[in-house]
Order: structure tokens, then sequence, then C-alpha cells
């Protein structure tokens, strides 16, 4: 019985791609796969970065190959996905994990245009790219398969003057999830949305390198720390395997309970003054309570 509960989760001789594979999260989703038996697709700008993963992979006994990839780029998605098809067969998992920040520093009044738009070209356009080419692969072959929405708590509800279109592109991220779970459940593609918390990643490091604003990451999650990386792998290995074989269409979160809190978050007032310090302005707010207290 044992066995057969380890099966649940096994993933040999299935092909998973991954986006945004060259670095933090990618990187652990992209060995997490690899480990539990997938054949695993690695896509990215940064292609050397790739080769590095491919090569551990590799060395590990697993089978990789890397693809350069721009997801804000439908083409280069779709090549992509071509040549994930031809070299393996099919693409069994499909994991949107590349993501963005443009727009961080900057409040919302002060966001220019170019920044609004990139977020959401990657986070939303990328992410839906990605689902439309592994979602008709999977629909026409018959065979079904997982895909994996890396969406965010920031999609759930809303941080004060922390980045708008992240924010925005990862709520649109989750109905997006929940359309397409209920478009294809009845053709066999599930689609369901990972919502992490406040992780160390490399889009993360600059802030939490503040330590007032790492104080205030803990202090809003109930179990008062940041979240490991490896913590994330559990969650996905069990929407990417038969264990979630009836889970279509859910968002699920791993924040250590931060988003199960009431109430607004302020951030510290050590992060509002560094941002204010940004070139531009971008970071100053317009009519704050203390340039109306000076005048």
């Amino acid at each position: 019985m044992a066995q057969d509960f380890a099966q649940l989760f096994s993933l040999h001789e299935r092909t998973a791609f991954v986006t945004g594979a060259s670095s933090g999260l990618g990187v652990t989703f992209a060995e997490a796969l690899a480990a539990a038996g997938a054949r695993v697709v690695l896509a990215a700008r940064r292609v050397e970065k790739l080769r590095e993963v491919e090569r551990r992979i590799v060395a590990r006994g697993g089978q990789a190959m890397s693809v350069q990839c721009d997801v804000g780029d439908p083409a280069q998605v779709e090549t992509a996905v071509e040549a994930a098809c031809l070299r393996f067969g099919r693409i069994d998992v499909f994991l949107n994990n590349a993501g963005i920040a443009a727009e961080v520093g900057a409040v919302p009044e002060n966001i220019p245009h170019e920044q609004f738009e990139q977020t959401i070209r990657t986070n939303l356009l990328g992410t839906w790219y990605g689902c439309r080419e592994a979602g008709r692969r999977m629909l026409a072959d018959g065979r079904g398969g997982s895909i994996i929405n890396i969406a965010s708590i920031c999609g759930l509800g809303a941080y004060q003057d922390w980045p708008s279109a992240y924010q925005a592109s990862k709520a649109a991220v989750i109905n997006l999830t929940r359309n397409l779970a209920v478009s294809w459940a009845e053709r066999g593609v599930r689609v369901n949305a990972l919502a992490p918390g406040w992780f160390s990643t490399e889009m993360t490091d600059g802030v939490l390198a503040l330590p007032a604003f790492k104080k205030w990451v803990e202090d809003g999650a109930a179990m008062r720390r940041l979240g490991d990386p490896e913590e994330l792998v559990g969650p996905l290995l069990f929407l990417a395997s038969d264990a979630s074989s009836y889970v279509t269409g859910e968002t699920l979160v791993v924040d250590g309970g931060a988003s199960v809190s009431m109430g607004v978050s302020r951030l510290p007032e050590e992060f509002n003054k560094l941002r204010e310090s940004f070139p531009g302005d971008v970071g100053k707010k317009i009519g704050s309570r203390r340039e109306m207290a000076a005048d």
C-alpha cells in the first residue's frame, strides 16, 4: 500500500515544462520535478543559466533540455513548446512560473505606463501564452495533463502601495486558472494555481535585506517566519501528479497563514523613506499626509 501512495506523486515517464527556470523558485521547481522522475524542459531568457540547471539535473541521472524563451513573446512560447514536444513527444505538466514586478518601488500614482505594461505582459500574457500552447497540445492528443500557474497571495487581496501591476496580474492569473479549468475539465486537462506567500527569492531578496521590512513580513504570517522554497515542493508535486487527479480550478495557498488575517498591514516607515529616495520621485506619494502637514 505504501508503494501505491508513493506512485501517486510519481512523474516517471512524464514531461514537465517550466518557465522562468533559470533562477529562484524556477530552479527549485525544475529540480524537484526531475527528482520526481519527470523529463524537464527548462525555459527562460538567460540560456546560460538554464544550462547550469540542466547540467545538475543530468548529473543526478535525470533528463532535461534548455530552450531560450521570453514568455512575453507568443511566437517564442510556441517555438519552445514545439521543441519540447519534438524532443520528448508531449508535455504532461506545464508550469507557468516566470514572473516580474517591473514597477517595484513606485507608488501607484507614479508608475510609468511602460513598467505597468511590462509586468502585465510577463505575468498575465506570458501565463496565457503558456496555457494556450500547452493546453492545445494536451487537448489534441486526448491524454490530458496538468497546467500549474504560479500566482501569489498578492492576487488574493491587496498590499498597500505594493506593485500595482504585479497584484493585478496575479489576481487575473487566478481567475484565468478558473476559466481554463472549467473550460477544459471534461477533456482531461486540469488547471490549478499555486499562490506562495513571502519566500526568499531573486525577486524579493532586495527588500528582505531591510531588517524592518523582513520583520514586517514575518509579523504578517501566523507562523512568524519566511517560507523556505523547499516548502513549495510538496504542493507543487501534488498539483503536478495523479495525487490531485480530482482537483482543478483551485488556488493552493502556501503562505504560513499570512492571507488568513484581517485588517490592513502597512509597510514599515523605513521602507517608505527608502522608496521616496528613488530617482524621479516615483516612490514619493502625491498629497501625502506629511506634505499636507507641512503646508
